[in-house]
């Protein structure tokens, strides 16, 4: 095992993020932001690879996720999360001679693209967008959208929300061979895996460990959005790898090109048997690719 600690960082008056640290604190910076209604616990095996080779992983819990704070004002805007994701680098750079790479999520991979291409100094030394591209299909936002509001009133057991999400995995448009977490073949320790996604409430009941305010901020991409992501994305500079799920409910083939013809230097690696949660559905392959493309663009 590597060296872990848990770290709690300012970034407004009533918000600090709480992030996992796995590996020695002189080792260059990988930060992993996750994608909406997650927590830094998806990226655990992926930060541990990243250690195991060298690497000081940080996985982050975003504002209103997981173990962070809920700001008062329910300011999940996105230009409120690229200030924090600025601030998290700026709080590392007294600890690593050298920026950090980004790997980023889905809404974590928006605001890492964003961060970078509306700075004028470069920001992170190289960047992995994970499943997300400027474009992407509203009807399979839609859908995970959906899913997210309809258990509002929560989970009477793990395993209740473990079979909800065996359900959602099982209707994907384009189903992957990973197995669901209600059929994992170690039950036990698959729900306590699930557990770190939840929260247990005073009326005894599992929520999901996430704001529901939050759900004011996430939709469907307008074209307005679209376009400053086009821009933000030509801007990009350094070294880019973006990988998708072959499977994907949301990035296509089509938006991949587009994305590639806006940053023609980048890398791009499409991972079958992987849908939109790509570093939970082949984590062994999403870690290696990772490794080799920092490792190379170092």
């Amino acid at each position: 095992m590597h060296p872990t600690e848990t770290l709690y960082i300012p970034v407004a008056d009533d918000v600090q993020l709480a992030a996992t640290s796995i590996g020695e604190g002189h080792r260059p910076v990988v930060v992993l932001m996750h994608g909406a209604g997650q927590t830094r616990h998806s990226w655990r095996n992926a930060g541990q690879r990243l250690a195991g080779a060298g690497w000081r992983a940080v996985t982050i819990d975003t504002r209103g996720h997981g173990n962070s704070d809920w700001p008062q004002n329910g300011d999940y805007s996105v230009d409120t999360l690229v200030s924090d994701l600025i601030t998290v680098v700026q709080y590392f750079a007294g600890h690593s001679e050298t920026k950090p790479v980004l790997v980023g999520a889905s809404l974590g991979g928006i605001t890492g693209m964003l961060a970078e291409g509306e700075t004028a100094s470069r920001v992170f030394r190289s960047m992995v967008l994970v499943d997300i591209t400027p474009r992407i299909d509203n009807t399979g936002v839609a859908r995970i959208i959906e899913f997210m509001n309809r258990y509002q009133d929560g989970f009477a057991s793990l395993q209740e929300a473990a079979t909800a999400i065996a359900a959602y995995q099982s209707n994907r448009p384009r189903q992957t061979n990973s197995a669901p977490v209600a059929s994992d073949t170690n039950g036990s320790k698959s729900l306590q895996g699930l557990k770190k996604n939840l929260r247990l409430a005073h009326d005894g009941r599992f929520y999901w460990h996430w704001d529901p305010r939050l759900m004011q901020h996430i939709g469907t991409i307008d074209e307005n959005f679209y376009q400053r992501q086009r821009h933000a994305a030509a801007n990009l500079k350094l070294p880019v790898l973006l990988i998708r799920g072959q499977q994907s409910e949301i990035v296509s083939r089509e938006s991949v090109d587009e994305f590639l013809e806006l940053v023609p230097h980048a890398q791009f690696q499409d991972i079958a048997d992987a849908a939109h949660m790509v570093a939970g559905d082949s984590n062994d392959v999403f870690a290696r690719s990772v490794l080799d493309f920092i490792g190379l663009s170092e």
